[in-house]
């Protein structure tokens, strides 16, 4: 039977949509596994890591030596992203995205059979800091790519919402990664847990790493890029290419980030070593608040994003941003002051406006750059903030507590961060209506 030309454009309007559906759940499977994992490593990094790795410091030595080790990670992402940021405008996305996921799940599942100073010495946290090398490397080529993944498939008006799902990746991962430690935590003794208990999540990633590939295996090239090579518009050096010519989108796309990464790292990993030493509270408690409010985000994430769509990407970014410096001071004054109800309200809201920048971010970075250079340049901008924002974060609240003695110390750290925020939203463009289906328009260089 042969299709008239309605019947055909029916045809390729039906395999569109079913490829946007699986970019969208490749772009959302993918950075939900490789946030577990670099989330599994964070939660560790907290309760696990100095006692296994530095056991003989002391509690503030070794909790800045483990923190040290979980910003190597954050240090690693640019790398990754220029790396990666090269072939995935080189070579395309999906091929891109299979090496980063790969590169995550082995890296996490070797952390997972690692074993501690005491059995092999200084090597234990040597191979430690090889590790996060390796999974900052990873994380810093992932993001762009599931961004554009599912951004350059579907429906232009719809960006936001597309882009967020490679953000809901982050609370999922969060909740599956904290959830599973959170588990064990409650149901082992504390002797088990420290011993083996908190190595079997790390383990499981090596299982959800094969589901990943199984479904970014199903996907095709980008349209958008697909084009790109068709007429031969790739850029042989587009991560140079994007550092030279749009070294002002990297930089803002950069500080846009710092009231969303930085707070975000202390609201889910700082927490729980302070909450822990200063109350009686378990770490399952302060485990369970941190689930309940990754939870919310997962609701929230796609909400805010779709928003971003109607009102624009700036609007809703500027309410997160001046939301996380309103409620910088009483959520430290709550940590340390707070009953047990209070705190998990405290820890539980402080998602929120974690939500309202995250969910439009994918979108607001990604079309500040041409399709050529979107790949490194978006991914650059976006990992860039990680050595300044979120990897020294807790390693910065830690020393700041510990030199001056008062929680508010590192309140204003936050506000700070969502002034430098502010800022850079208002000077970068809003792209939030615009045509980013440009391949026609820039030559190749």
């Amino acid at each position: 039977m042969v299709l008239g030309d309605n019947g055909v454009t029916r045809q390729v309007a039906a395999d569109s949509r079913v490829q946007v559906r699986r970019a969208a759940l490749a772009s959302a499977v993918g950075t939900t596994i490789e946030w577990y994992d670099f989330f599994l490593y964070n939660t560790a990094a907290a309760l696990v890591f100095p006692h296994l790795f530095f056991p003989a410091s002391s509690a503030y030595a070794g909790a800045m030596q483990s923190f040290a080790t979980y910003a190597v990670g954050f240090a690693a992402r640019p790398v990754g992203a220029a790396i990666f940021g090269h072939w995935g405008d080189r070579i395309g996305r999906k091929a891109t995205l299979i090496v980063t996921l790969l590169l995550m799940g082995i890296s996490s599942g070797i952390v997972g059979m690692l074993p501690g100073t005491s059995a092999i010495g200084i090597a234990a946290p040597l191979l430690l800091v090889l590790l996060r090398l390796v999974q900052g490397i990873a994380i810093g080529g992932e993001w762009s790519g599931s961004v554009l993944l599912a951004m350059e498939w579907g429906d232009q008006r719809k960006r936001g919402l597309l882009g967020s799902f490679a953000q809901i990746g982050v609370p999922v991962g969060l909740v599956l990664g904290t959830g599973g430690m959170t588990l064990l935590s409650a149901t082992l003794s504390p002797a088990a847990f420290d011993s083996w208990g908190w190595r079997i999540p790390f383990l499981l990633s090596l299982v959800l790493v094969a589901v990943g590939l199984v479904i970014r295996l199903k996907i095709l090239e980008t349209p958008m890029f697909a084009k790109l090579v068709e007429n031969r518009q790739t850029a042989r050096t587009p991560v140079l290419d994007a550092i030279r010519h749009h070294w002002r989108e990297i930089l803002l796309s950069a500080g846009v980030r710092f009231s969303e990464q930085m707070p975000f790292y202390l609201f889910t990993s700082y927490v729980l070593i302070y909450v822990v030493s200063r109350h009686e509270f378990s770490k399952t408690f302060v485990l369970n608040a941190v689930l309940v409010g990754a939870a919310c985000e997962l609701a929230l994430i796609p909400l805010f994003s779709a928003m971003s769509d109607t009102f624009g990407r700036k609007r809703v970014y500027l309410c997160g941003a001046v939301l996380t410096g309103l409620i910088a001071f009483p959520y430290f004054t709550i940590l340390a002051h707070g009953s047990h109800a209070l705190v998990f309200v405290a820890v539980v809201v402080s998602f929120v406006p974690h939500a309202l920048q995250y969910g439009p971010q994918a979108a607001l970075i990604g079309e500040s750059f041409p399709t050529h250079l979107r790949y490194g340049g978006a991914g650059l901008g976006y990992q860039l903030a990680s050595v300044f924002a979120g990897g020294p974060a807790p390693l910065l609240a830690t020393w700041l507590l510990h030199t001056t003695g008062t929680p508010y110390a590192i309140s204003g750290y936050i506000v700070l961060a969502a002034v430098v925020t502010v800022l850079c939203v208002i000077f970068l463009k809003d792209r939030s209506k615009a045509d980013i289906d440009d391949v026609t328009v820039y030559q190749r260089t």
